[in-house]
């Protein structure tokens, strides 16, 4: 769910752009993750000018061992279209072609062999007109997930963490 909410976010980057993140549209999904990371109890959450999100989770042991930092970027690929993602969840994926309701996209385990080892697997796509940013918000959907299981399971002794989302 986490993920699917962060893929529909448009976060295209923009390679000519000399900011950083390169487009303001990232610093939707920027300032959804300070949201989120307030509500789940982060300390010193804030963003960046340069689209970075910080955050501190409370050590649960004592420990002279540096912070460990989780850091994933939000940014898509400027060379397919960010906007209107439409995640698709093909659970139990039962083998065969995998027709996608828009743009006349068949993915095939004839065409792609992977995709025939991945039987019974639930399986994310775009709907075909767009690029899902499967790697981007996937490890973003990772980091967040892992800071709110520390964060509601204080018993696991823990060094200090801090969270880094950047924008490009």
């Amino acid at each position: 769910e986490r993920f699917v909410r962060y893929a529909r976010i448009d976060t295209q980057s923009d390679e000519a752009s000399p900011t950083s993140p390169s487009t303001e549209r990232q610093f939707d999904l920027l300032r959804l993750l300070v949201t989120e990371l307030k509500a789940i109890g982060a300390r010193d959450v804030r963003l960046t000018d340069y689209g970075a999100v910080l955050a501190t989770i409370r050590p649960t042991a004592k420990s002279t061992a540096p912070a460990v930092a989780f850091l994933a970027h939000v940014d898509t690929a400027p060379q397919f279209s960010g906007t209107g993602v439409k995640p698709i969840v093909h659970r139990a994926y039962a083998g065969g072609d995998l027709v996608l309701p828009d743009g006349d996209v068949v993915l095939s385990p004839t065409q792609f062999p992977y995709l025939a080892t991945r039987v019974g697997d639930d399986i994310i796509t775009a709907s075909g007109t767009t690029l899902l940013g499967a790697d981007d918000k996937a490890g973003v959907a990772i980091v967040m997930t892992a800071a709110r299981h520390l964060l509601q399971h204080p018993e696991l002794a823990q060094a200090p963490l801090a969270d880094q989302v950047v924008g490009t």
